[in-house]
């Protein structure tokens, strides 16, 4: 599985490029805080909201602390997307949040 500090997600994000973001965190995590651009997709609604995703764009994939995005990442690359899991999750975000 490939992963991603979060550090450089915020060095991409500042840089101005378009980086997809999926938070599979509940909404009521969301209203905590989300990483800027990023889009909610809970983890129980994946498999029913997947088709919503584009396989030729690649997606990081964030939850609270990085247990969720990593079984999500792994249902979505079987399912033929290009994922990445958020090392450590929004724990170990430092950068804005929304």
């Amino acid at each position: 599985m490939k992963t991603i500090l979060s550090n450089e997600v915020n060095r991409r994000l500042s840089a101005g490029e378009q980086v997809n973001i999926i938070d599979v965190r509940e909404p009521a995590e969301v209203l905590n805080g989300k990483i800027p651009t990023s889009t909610n997709i809970p983890l129980g609604l994946l498999e029913f909201r997947m088709n919503e995703l584009d396989k030729k764009k690649e997606y990081i994939i964030v939850c609270q602390s990085g247990g969720r995005s990593s079984r999500a990442v792994k249902f979505l690359a079987y399912h033929g997307y290009e994922v990445t899991n958020l090392e450590g999750g929004m724990l170990a975000w430092e950068g804005k949040v929304e």
